[in-house]
């Protein structure tokens, strides 16, 4: 089942030129299976996505995309803020307590100039505390350069951690990109968090209507 995780709608991301129903169609077109709503900040109403979702008759769970001091972190089985949550080991066990899941977004972003070297870079993001709350990360991000996504992909690989793919949509042209190949249907966020901990998913690639499985999370890229 493939799934885009990352996604943003207008106006409730306010960077976002998506309305609802025009991500959903999009996603329909490209070959998504379903998508993860993630806004900045904004939790949907469970209610309200839910109709959304049979209007479409399309899959649409709720996530939410949350700055933290340590970055942007993807969060699925929260539904409110509680204060404190910008602290990434204070998010760790917020979600810890709901049961759901985390994943950290576009880790290159503010740690990969364009002058760096790639692999200095990469040691020195490695040696950065907060990654022992982390378990899964965006590897490949449809806004990120190839660079951008490779130093991710090194990332994971180094920390020898689980690793997503997802659009980032903010415009219909971000669809298709990266995906995430789960290898069982999902139904609701509970199914979703139950997948993700479980590990049983791929990276997948969508441009330009292909679908090629670029990652496997028992080894390294091929």
């Amino acid at each position: 089942m493939i799934i885009d995780l990352h996604t943003h709608t207008s106006p409730r991301s306010d960077d976002s030129t998506l309305e609802p129903a025009q991500l959903i169609e999009r996603a329909r077109k490209v070959g998504l299976d379903a998508i993860c709503v993630t806004e900045h900040d904004w939790f949907w109403n469970n209610e309200d996505l839910a109709r959304l979702s049979k209007e479409h008759d399309f899959p649409v769970l709720p996530g939410l995309e949350t700055n933290t001091d340590d970055g942007h972190f993807l969060v699925f089985g929260l539904d409110r803020f509680t204060f404190g949550m910008y602290h990434t080991h204070i998010l760790r066990r917020l979600v810890d307590e709901a049961g759901g899941a985390m994943i950290l977004a576009h880790p290159y972003r503010r740690n990969l100039n364009r002058e760096d070297d790639m692999c200095e870079a990469i040691e020195r993001y490695c040696r950065r505390p907060f990654l022992r709350n982390v378990d899964i990360i965006e590897s490949c991000n449809g806004r990120g350069s190839d660079r951008q996504n490779a130093f991710s992909r090194e990332l994971c690989r180094r920390l020898n951690l689980k690793e997503t793919g997802g659009s980032d949509a903010h415009d219909p042209s971000d669809l298709p990109s990266y995906a995430t190949n789960f290898e069982r249907d999902i139904r609701n966020v509970p199914e979703l968090v139950t997948e993700l901990r479980a590990g049983r998913f791929k990276v997948i690639d969508l441009h330009h209507g292909r679908r090629r499985q670029i990652w496997d999370n028992d080894s390294n890229l091929y």
